[in-house]
């Protein structure tokens, strides 16, 4: 039995109908959505990498400019409870960091109860300012 490579007729083209053209059409699909994610990843790295050599890094400022920004955003006054919460250190860590402050004379802690109000210095509530001093400071 021999096999035979002539043709025994015209040459059918290959016909896209029914699960073959769903098949095609879903490649198709698939082949443009992946281009236009490829091209969006892309373009948000170069865009995240533009920003973030713009602006100046968080990570060359210290702890301590770190505190003082964060108290200043916040209308020169927050307790420390929100200071703790609105970094990624310990309690500790930020009261040995507002210690410091305090003693170099760049905060002021004033105790309320069970919490501290740390406040930038000018920021202080008028009640707590004690009487002996000038009403202009």
């Amino acid at each position: 039995m021999g096999f035979s490579w002539a043709a025994s007729g015209p040459i059918q083209p290959i016909q896209l109908a029914g699960p073959h053209l769903a098949a095609f059409a879903g490649i198709i699909v698939l082949a443009i959505l992946g281009g236009f994610l490829l091209l969006r990843n892309r373009l948000e790295e170069r865009h995240s990498f533009t920003a973030s050599t713009d602006s100046p890094s968080e990570e060359f400022v210290t702890d301590r400019e770190r505190v003082r920004r964060l108290i200043s955003k916040n209308g020169g006054r927050m307790k420390q409870s929100q200071i703790v919460d609105s970094v990624d250190w310990s309690k500790a860590k930020v009261s040995r960091l507002l210690a410091e402050l305090e003693e170099d004379e760049q905060i002021t802690k004033l105790r309320l109860g069970r919490e501290n109000l740390v406040c930038l210095p000018g920021n202080e509530p008028t009640a707590s300012k004690s009487p002996e001093q000038p009403k202009n400071e």
